[in-house]
C-alpha cells in the first residue's frame, strides 16, 4: 500500500478532531445555551491556551438564524484589533525598523492639527499608553475635528484616533497598508489564515458571526474596506489564540521591547495600569499578572486575558450587543484569577 494515503488519512483525521476541540470546561451545553439565551447573543467562541499553547477551541450557537456556527467562525473582533496592531509595530522596534519614541510627525500629520505645536510630540509610545491628549474618536468632540484634550504623554484617555494616528504614521514610512504590514509580520508567519483588517474578496461571508443588537435583532453587515488601526479587524478564535501563544512566547525571551511592553507605564485606576498596547493586572492571587484587551462595537464584544507567569489564556468573542455581559460570567469560570479580574473593569 502507498505511503501516500495514510499520510492524506493522518491528516484528515488531525483536521477533524481539531474540528471537533470542545473546551473542557465549558462541557454543559445547556449552560452555555441558556447564557446565549439568556443575553440574546447567537454565537459564541472560547478558546483556552495552557502552558502556552492553544489546547482548546468551542465554537457555541448560530452566526445568524438558522445557520449554526462553525469550529472556523469568523468575527468582528473590535477593539481587540488594537492588540493585533500593538505587536505588529513592537515586532517592528524588534528588528530595528520602527522607535517607540520618535515622534510621528516625521510620517504623518492630522490636517486638523497642523497648527497646533503639540503635533510634533505625539510618538508611538503615546499611542500605545492612550497619551496622546485626543479624544477616543474625532466625532466626540464638539467641532468634529481632531484635538488635544491634554499635551501628549501628561495623562491617560483611551484613543482609538491614537491607534488610527499610529496606522496612517507606518504607512506612510512603509508606503504599504496596514494590512500588508500586519501580514507579513504576524498573519502569515503564525498561521492565522483567517485574519485581515478589513473586508475583502478573501473573506469567506458564509462563515461570518452577524452582529446583533440586544434583542436580538441583526444588524446590517458593514463590511469596512479599508483598515483601521484601531477597529473593526476580522478573525476566529484559532487564529487570535495563535496571536495569544505569540504574545506569551514573546514574554518569555529577553527582548527588552516586549519586557517593557508588560510594565506598567501609566496607572488608569486602582489595580489597572496600560503597558505597551496591554492592560495590565497586577497583584492577583498566585503572583499572577494579566494582560487584558476587550472591544466592544454593534453586535461584536470581545475579550483576550493572558497570565504570562503560568502561560495561561483565554480569548472570548460574542457577535451579540450584550456579549459583554456573557463573557463577564464566562471569566471567572475559566480562570482562577477571573473574578479579580472582573472585580476591576
Amino acid at each position: 500500500m502507498s505511503i501516500k494515503p495514510l499520510i492524506i488519512f493522518g491528516m484528515l483525521l488531525s483536521a477533524y478532531l481539531n474540528a471537533q476541540t470542545v473546551s473542557s470546561k465549558l462541557t454543559d451545553k445547556q449552560e452555555i445555551q441558556g447564557l446565549l439565551q439568556k443575553y440574546n447573543v447567537p454565537a459564541l467562541g472560547v478558546g483556552i491556551i495552557e502552558n502556552g499553547k492553544l489546547v482548546e477551541v468551542g465554537v457555541y450557537g448560530e452566526i445568524k438564524a438558522g445557520v449554526t456556527a462553525p469550529y472556523n467562525t469568523i468575527f468582528d473582533v473590535a477593539s481587540l484589533t488594537k492588540s493585533i496592531v500593538t505587536m505588529t509595530t513592537l515586532q517592528l522596534v524588534e528588528n530595528g525598523d520602527w522607535n517607540l519614541d520618535e515622534p510621528l510627525h516625521t510620517y504623518w500629520i492630522d490636517p486638523d492639527i497642523t497648527d497646533n505645536a503639540q503635533h510634533i510630540l505625539i510618538t508611538t509610545r503615546h499611542v500605545l499608553t492612550h497619551t496622546t491628549g485626543f479624544n477616543n474618536w474625532r466625532w466626540m468632540n464638539e467641532s468634529n475635528k481632531l484635538e488635544f484634550l491634554f499635551e501628549p504623554g501628561t495623562k491617560f484617555k483611551y484613543s482609538g484616533e491614537g491607534f488610527e494616528y499610529l496606522r496612517k504614521a507606518l504607512e506612510g514610512k512603509f508606503s504599504v497598508s496596514l494590512q500588508q504590514l500586519s501580514g507579513s509580520l504576524l498573519f502569515q508567519t503564525l498561521g492565522m489564515v483567517d485574519s485581515r483588517h478589513s473586508w475583502d474578496a478573501d473573506v469567506d461571508e458564509k462563515r461570518f458571526a452577524v452582529g446583533h443588537d440586544k434583542l436580538g435583532n441583526i444588524y446590517q453587515l458593514p463590511k469596512d474596506k479599508l483598515p483601521n488601526g484601531a477597529d473593526n479587524a476580522l478573525t476566529t478564535i484559532e487564529d487570535f489564540g495563535l496571536f495569544g501563544v505569540n504574545v506569551i512566547e514573546k514574554l518569555q525571551g529577553s527582548v527588552d521591547v516586549y519586557q517593557e511592553m508588560a510594565k506598567p507605564q501609566v496607572m488608569v485606576k486602582d489595580g489597572i495600569a496600560i503597558g505597551l498596547g496591554w492592560f495590565i493586572f497586577s497583584n492577583l492571587s498566585n503572583n499572577e499578572y494579566a494582560l487584558y484587551n476587550a472591544g466592544g462595537d454593534e453586535g461584536a464584544h470581545t475579550v483576550i486575558v493572558l497570565l504570562p507567569k503560568s502561560q495561561r489564556g483565554i480569548i472570548i468573542f460574542t457577535n451579540g450587543d450584550k456579549g459583554y455581559f456573557l463573557y463577564k460570567e464566562l471569566i471567572p469560570k475559566l480562570l482562577d484569577v477571573g473574578i479579580e479580574i472582573i472585580n476591576r473593569i
